[in-house]
């Protein structure tokens, strides 16, 4: 997956593990990934035979759903022909284009030859792509591809000062790991999917929590997806439209309103709710709502280290570190939301200790 400051790589086995005790106490089998980002979450669960919804507002995130929760990994005949078109994709000889100039020469995002192969690419592919299924995965390729040659710490909000020692290396597309069966994609607000979504047995709810737009986090991708070329601004070349892109969830006057009505209106037996401790949100509002809308409540705690910047800390323009950063670890809650949502937790809490023996 690509690099991701909003991932749930280290929580995945935990919310699989709920999500597998609320099956075992209630019979569940769907479940909507209300803000899926990446979607690391979704194929998770896919993965563990789940009904999958996936949604977001972000076009690249729509598209990596369209990859992995859309698309039938058993098609064997469609792996076929997009491996194909992989190959030809691959073969392509570099151009110059608003990838290479705006993302190499005004910013360093990449290694300028990688660029100029990033714009070949994004330039033909629309025309190789038989449906928007076979596009979403050839789409899905060039990301990853360009994510492991890529020079920042995971953020599109700046890049390294010296290139990353993987920038160095010649951009490749290889075939997404694809999974076996279908899903449901949206690409719409979360508080209006809500009133459009057909009733599912688990919601699982991860919004931004503080003022860190995803859309400007990672432009790059958005840029790269919608093949728009826009005007951009500032040394990160941000898209210009990353002034006026926000949601209601990055503005702390609006968020809690945001939040509230979305649990009070989604169509779910239960509710799981990501929940860090950098967010605008407090732990006993979470508890209070989720315990208003759907009955018993539940935490299971979760630290973990902040993401590879904070390490690194704040430097400024001539590379001097300034200031200190205040904390290393954060603390994470999964909230589950429903009929015994109690014993849903200690049943998980059983089987992530009988599958890892030093698991908090």
């Amino acid at each position: 997956m690509i690099k991701y400051l909003g991932s749930k790589r280290t929580l995945v086995p935990r919310l699989v593990a709920l999500a597998d005790a609320v099956r075992e106490q209630s019979g569940a089998h769907t479940v909507a990934d209300v803000f899926t980002g990446t979607t690391r979450v979704a194929q998770a669960l896919k993965r563990r035979g789940f009904a999958v919804t996936a949604n977001d507002l972000a076009s690249y995130s729509e598209v990596l759903a369209t990859c992995y929760i859309a698309m039938d990994g058993n098609d064997a005949s469609a792996v076929r022909a997009i491996a194909d078109k992989l190959q030809y994709l691959d073969a392509l000889p570099g151009r110059d284009g608003y990838v290479t100039r705006t993302f190499c020469e005004e910013a360093r995002y990449f290694q300028p030859f990688n660029g100029r192969r990033i714009d070949a690419i994004r330039d033909a592919l629309d025309g190789v792509a038989e449906g928007a299924t076979e596009r979403a995965v050839l789409l899905t390729a060039l990301l990853l591809a360009a994510d492991r040659v890529d020079s920042t710490t995971g953020l599109q909000m700046a890049y390294l000062k010296g290139w990353a020692p993987r920038s160095h290396q010649t951009m490749q597309l290889r075939m997404p790991e694809l999974i076996a069966g279908t899903g449901t994609v949206f690409r719409e607000d979360a508080n209006v999917l809500a009133a459009q979504l057909a009733p599912v047995d688990i919601a699982y709810l991860d919004p931004p929590y503080n003022q860190h737009s995803y859309f400007s986090n990672y432009h790059v991708w958005e840029t790269i997806v919608r093949h728009d070329a826009p005007e951009s601004y500032g040394v990160a070349r941000k898209r210009v439209d990353c002034r006026t892109t926000k949601s209601a969830y990055n503005v702390r006057a609006r968020a809690w309103t945001a939040f509230s009505e979305l649990v009070r209106s989604l169509p779910a037996r239960y509710c799981l709710v990501s929940f860090s401790n950098e967010g605008y949100f407090h732990y006993d509002d979470i508890v209070s709502l989720l315990a208003s809308s759907h009955g018993e409540v539940a935490a299971m705690p979760v630290a973990f280290r902040r993401y590879v910047g904070a390490k690194i800390g704040i430097h400024n323009r001539r590379g001097e570190k300034v200031g200190t950063v205040s904390h290393l670890t954060n603390r994470e809650f999964l909230f589950v939301a429903g009929p015994e949502a109690g014993a849903i937790v200690e049943r998980a809490e059983r089987g992530l200790r009988a599958e890892e023996p030093n698991a908090p």
